[in-house]
This record gives C-alpha cells, sequence and structure tokens, in this order.
C-alpha cells in the first residue's frame, strides 16, 4: 500500500500523459512553451480569477506575493502555528516577521479568535506594522475566509491564501485559489493536483500585483528579460511540468476530486467513534490533501503508527513540532501558552494512506486495524 499512489496515477493516464511529455520534447521548448500559457489560461478560468502565474514552486508563489506587496522589515504576518515550514520561511525571507497563531482543534485552520488576540498584542506593543494574514488551507479543507477578511479589514491588512494542500476545494461555489486578495498553490508531486517535480502557481485579481510578479519571477525583467528594472528571482514552471500538469488537470477535475470524497467516505465509516475523524464545516468542500485522525495521547498515536508501519502500511505525522517551537523561528521568542492546540495536536494527528486510487479494501484493512489496537482506550 502506498500512502499516496503516482504509479497508479500514471497507469490511469499513460498514453495521454507519454503523449503530452513526447510533444514538449520533440519541440525542444522546455522554458516557457505554450504549455505554460494554456496551463495558466485554464487554471485562473477554474478558479475564477482574471491572472494565474506560473513560477518553480509553492514556496516562491507565497514569497512573489509578499515580494509584490512589498511587505519586509518592519511588518508582521500573521501565520498559523499547524503548517509547513514554508508558510513561516517566506515572511522571513523578506525581512518581514512571522507571528504565529494558534489553530483551530477540529478544522487545525487559523483560529480568528487568536488571530485577533496576537494581532492586538502586536499593536499594543508597537514595534511593528500589523501587514498580512498568511492563512493555510491545510489537508484540503478552506480556511474560515469570510472571518478572516473581517479581522483582516479591521487593521487595513491583506490576506494571502496558502492553498498548497486546497487546490479544489471551495466554499460555497468559490473555489480555493480565489479567496485572498492574492493566493497561492504548489504543484509538488503529491499534493491534489501535482506535477511530476516542483512547480507553483500565483492567483489574483489585480493587475499591479500579477505584472509585478511576472516581473519578479524572471529576473525583475521589464520589457525583455534583458531588461532587468527590479531585484528579482528565477522562478519559472518549465514546460514539461506544464504539460504534465494539463493532463493531470483533467483527470483531476474529471474524477479524481470526486473519488477522494468517497475514499474520505469511506474512512469515516470505518473511524468514528473509534479515533477523531476530519472536520469539514458545513458549506466548506475539501480537496482531500492528507486525511488526518487524531488520538487521545502521544502514547496511543505512536502505537498506532508503529502497528502501521509493522504491516507496511505507511502513515505520517503532519506536523512533529509547531512553527512555533522550530530553531529557525526562535529569535522571535514565542510564549507556549499562546499555542496549546498546536502543541496539542503535533502530539495526536496521523495522517493515513489517502489517494483517489485507493480501494474499499485498503481502507477497510486500516480501519479495522486501527478499530482493534482502539479497543485498548475505548
Amino acid at each position: 500500500m502506498k500512502f499516496r499512489d503516482l504509479e497508479k496515477q500514471y497507469q490511469a493516464m499513460k498514453s495521454d500523459m507519454d503523449a503530452s511529455i513526447r510533444a514538449v520534447i520533440e519541440k525542444a521548448n522546455f522554458i516557457h512553451g505554450e504549455q505554460v500559457t494554456e496551463l495558466e489560461t485554464r487554471l485562473a478560468e477554474y478558479v475564477g480569477v482574471k491572472h494565474c502565474v506560473s513560477c518553480a514552486n509553492g514556496t516562491d508563489a507565497l514569497q512573489l506575493a509578499l515580494m509584490a506587496w512589498g511587505i519586509g522589515k518592519g511588518d508582521a504576518v500573521f501565520v498559523p502555528d499547524f503548517t509547513f515550514f514554508a508558510s513561516g520561511e517566506v515572511v522571513c525571507a523578506v525581512g518581514a516577521v512571522p507571528i504565529f497563531v494558534d489553530v483551530r482543534r477540529d478544522t487545525f485552520n487559523l483560529d480568528c479568535d487568536a488571530l485577533e488576540r496576537m494581532i492586538e498584542k502586536v499593536e499594543k506593543e508597537g514595534k511593528l506594522r500589523s501587514a498580512a494574514v498568511l492563512a493555510v488551507d491545510l489537508f484540503g479543507q478552506p480556511a474560515q475566509y469570510d472571518r478572516i477578511r473581517e479581522v483582516a479589514g479591521k487593521h487595513n491588512m491583506l490576506v494571502l491564501e496558502d492553498g498548497a494542500q486546497g487546490f479544489g476545494g471551495k466554499i460555497g461555489e468559490k473555489k480555493v485559489c480565489s479567496l485572498g486578495d492574492i493566493s497561492t498553490t504548489s504543484f509538488f508531486p503529491a499534493k491534489p493536483l501535482g506535477c511530476y517535480g516542483d512547480g507553483g502557481a500565483v492567483f489574483t485579481d489585480n493587475d499591479e500585483w500579477a505584472d509585478l510578479i511576472r516581473s519578479y519571477c524572471v529576473h525583475g525583467k521589464g520589457k525583455s528579460k534583458y531588461d532587468n528594472v527590479r531585484i528579482g528571482m528565477n522562478s519559472r514552471l518549465d514546460t514539461l511540468q506544464a504539460a504534465v500538469l494539463l493532463r493531470k488537470f483533467s483527470q483531476f477535475v474529471g474524477w479524481e476530486l470526486g473519488q477522494v470524497q468517497t475514499v474520505a467516505e469511506w474512512y469515516d465509516e470505518q473511524l468514528k467513534g473509534v479515533v477523531e475523524i476530519p472536520c469539514i464545516l458545513k458549506g466548506y468542500y475539501s480537496s482531500w490533501a492528507q486525511y488526518t485522525v487524531k488520538f487521545p495521547t502521544r502514547e496511543s498515536r505512536d502505537g498506532a503508527m508503529h502497528l502501521l508501519g509493522e504491516n507496511e502500511i505507511p502513515s505520517a505525522v503532519y506536523y512533529e513540532k509547531p512553527m512555533h517551537r522550530q530553531k529557525a523561528f526562535q529569535e522571535f521568542q514565542y510564549n507556549e501558552t499562546d499555542y496549546l492546540v498546536s502543541t496539542e495536536l503535533s502530539q495526536t494527528v496521523l495522517s493515513l494512506p489517502f489517494h483517489p486510487y485507493l480501494s474499499r479494501e485498503e481502507v477497510t484493512l486500516v480501519g479495522k486495524m486501527i478499530a482493534e489496537y482502539a479497543k485498548e482506550w475505548l
């Protein structure tokens, strides 16, 4: 059993995928080929925004957004404490300060009450300007953007959506990557829509920001790549990856996104009442980057992980260390009492094998194994 089976996915679209890759190689248009433009157009239309700018990876996408806003020294960017390192890393990369915020115990996404408290704390200290909220759509479910926007608006802050794990999700009919002032995603292979290497994209309705991001992506170019009007970076999505994503996008929208809802329901049937299963808010739609359950204690979580491993069933802990405890951020001296939920989650969550090609028999096997093990504490 694979945690996320990219081999099965490839076999399901092998002939078309091989033809897409071969077309790029035969034309040798490896950089800025027409597939890149086509992908950006299709993704912008799907998400429902004016601009999609592709780039080298999801981390660059976040940094490019902050650069377009001119965020830097003296600015505070509010980031959930329970997420992947990149969400805070990019804040430091532009010279700003990441202010970590505790998360909800049910959805694992940003806690808006905690956000308000941290903003008020920063503004009371008066050392930093509250510049932006960087909200993460963790494990596939969008963050609570109606409330986030309300809080951000009161403090004249911008909202950056990190949709790296959430592409394909939505709130009502509004899709992930259209929920922030700027939104981003990652095409890392294990993401809901992944390529065969690294890749990312930035989404916005703002023409000025889109133009800036396109410039920053190619060494701060002006009229051409040899006319450099600002300091940028080298962050392009290559044509091969765009070709892969175009083929995968059809499969993703046409079948995978619906099938992961079914796989999640299978898991729910097996595990409800055994462990805490994922909570999807009313009106929210998850793209299920992960299926993550919560155990009563660290010991029970670690025991389940060991048992699954002994039976050659992979599992993973996302995330074993909250952001405020990462050594890279130690200079900012965060207060442990501000992060009680994220600390608890890091000790009790476990992500199970999950992908659209998982069979009901495989899900049943995992569920029964955990249910049998859970008799020790039920």
